[in-house]
């Protein structure tokens, strides 16, 4: 049975999708309660702690996706630079930079007002999405924080989406 056969029956909560497809994908995950579920997601260039968290009051779907990184202080102006840079290549969510965790995190919102329910392919998308955007530009934010490369040259790196593995 398909993980999208397995809800024809009924509208299942979306916390309860993606603790199914956590079980599926044998991700590491902790349901923190019943609107919150957290796991850990393997990438080509690190693990991603992912949290989705469902908002009945603006009847949201939030992704929270981080990563730890401990920048150096002298390079945190060029690092908020290809935050934008990087910000203004992706149009499904956002990067941002949380200095008191020091963590990289990228943030996505499923709105579902008027009682939408998500699909299992929706938030499967929202996930994927998340780790690929990560591993796209997790090195353009080590090459400025850490191999003094400019924001510039450091982008230049994840312009172009590269696909499989040679």
């Amino acid at each position: 049975m398909s993980l999208s056969e397995h809800y024809l029956v009924g509208e299942p909560h979306p916390i309860d999708i993606v603790e199914t497809l956590a079980e599926h994908h044998e991700w590491d995950f902790d349901r923190v309660g019943d609107d919150q579920i957290s796991m850990v997601v393997e990438g080509q260039w690190r693990s991603y702690s992912i949290t989705l968290a469902w908002s009945h009051q603006d009847e949201t779907l939030r992704l929270i996706s981080s990563f730890e990184m401990e920048p150096p202080h002298g390079r945190m102006s060029e690092l908020y630079e290809v935050l934008n840079h990087v910000n203004d290549m992706i149009w499904a969510g956002a990067f941002t930079w949380w200095d008191a965790q020091q963590m990289m995190v990228y943030r996505y919102g499923l709105v579902l007002t008027g009682g939408q329910s998500a699909s299992v392919d929706q938030i499967n998308a929202m996930i994927d999405a998340a780790v690929l955007t990560a591993e796209r530009f997790y090195p353009a934010f080590q090459l400025v924080a850490w191999a003094d490369h400019t924001p510039e040259k450091a982008i230049k790196c994840a312009i172009a989406e590269a696909w499989g593995r040679a």
